[in-house]
C-alpha cells in the first residue's frame, strides 16, 4: 500500500505528528511498501507500547479521513471492521547495543527488503504465501 507516494508521504507527515501530539521524538523512520521502521526516542514516562499505539492509531484514523476512496482499495469494510495496521509488531530497546548501530541497521532496511522483494516473499523467515499468490 505504500509504494503510492502520496500515501507514503501522508503517513510520514502523520507519524511525526502523532509524536509531537503525544511528546516522544522519531529518530529515523523508513517506510517499506507494506511495514514501516521507526527508531524512536521515549520520554520515561511512556512506554514502547503506548507509543505504539498512538503511532498506528493516530496515522490510521487520519488516513481514513484523508484518503478515504484510495484506501477503499485494499480495505472496503464497514468502518467498524477495517483497520490500517496488522496486529504484529517488533519492539526492542537499544539497551543492548548503541544507537548508531540501530541507526545503520535502519539505513540497510531499503536495500534489504529490495533484494527479499527479488526473491517474492516478504516474510523474513520465508513464511507465508508470496506476493505473486495474491495477483
Amino acid at each position: 500500500m505504500f509504494s503510492d507516494e502520496k500515501l507514503k508521504n501522508l503517513l510520514l507527515i502523520l507519524l511525526a505528528e502523532s509524536s509531537k501530539r503525544f511528546r516522544f521524538q522519531i529518530l529515523d523512520l523508513k517506510i517499506q511498501p507494506e511495514h514501516v521502521h521507526a527508531l524512536v526516542a521515549l520520554r520515561p514516562s511512556m512506554s514502547p507500547s503506548v507509543a505504539l499505539q498512538a503511532m498506528k492509531g493516530y496515522s490510521s484514523r487520519l488516513l481514513f479521513l484523508l484518503e478515504e476512496e484510495k484506501l477503499f482499495r485494499w480495505y472496503g469494510k464497514s468502518t467498524q471492521e477495517r483497520s490500517l495496521w496488522g496486529d504484529g509488531k517488533f519492539m526492542g530497546s537499544v539497551g543492548h547495543t548503541t544507537l548508531e548501530k540501530a541507526k545503520e541497521y535502519m539505513q540497510k532496511q531499503e536495500a534489504h527488503h529490495a533484494k527479499k522483494s527479488i526473491k517474492g516473499n516478504p516474510h523474513p523467515l520465508g513464511l507465508g504465501r508470496t506476493s505473486s499468490e495474491y495477483s
